[in-house]
């Protein structure tokens, strides 16, 4: 695989080009709306997808709560502060739209 933009040799799984840091393979946008109670859990399965590179948390009003980028590295240590976060947000909003960016290597 090489990257599109500077032509550089790729493992086949990378997100990212080595040296330019231009994203590899098609973005893929998914929109969730879930009830406040639900939105750890909701986002605890979209991790677990593994393909997930991005996910954002805004609320009914579409304002900015929460961006969460993902890696493949990421794991509970990482995690922890994060989940924190959204039970704070899940306890001053009422319903949330989480938007999920997928990588489409396809």
């Amino acid at each position: 695989m090489q990257c599109e933009k500077c032509g550089i040799e790729l493992p086949d799984n990378a997100i990212y080009c080595l040296k330019c840091g231009s994203k590899i393979g098609k973005s893929v946008t998914e929109e969730f709306s879930v009830d406040s109670e639900d939105l750890v859990k909701r986002v605890k399965e979209i991790l677990h997808e593994g393909n997930v590179t991005n996910i954002i948390v805004r609320d009914e009003q579409g304002k900015l709560l929460l961006e969460l980028p993902v890696t493949a590295g990421l794991i509970g240590v990482v995690l922890a502060p994060w989940l924190a976060a959204l039970g704070a947000i899940a306890a001053i909003v009422t319903r949330c739209r989480i938007s999920v960016e997928r990588t489409d290597r396809a």
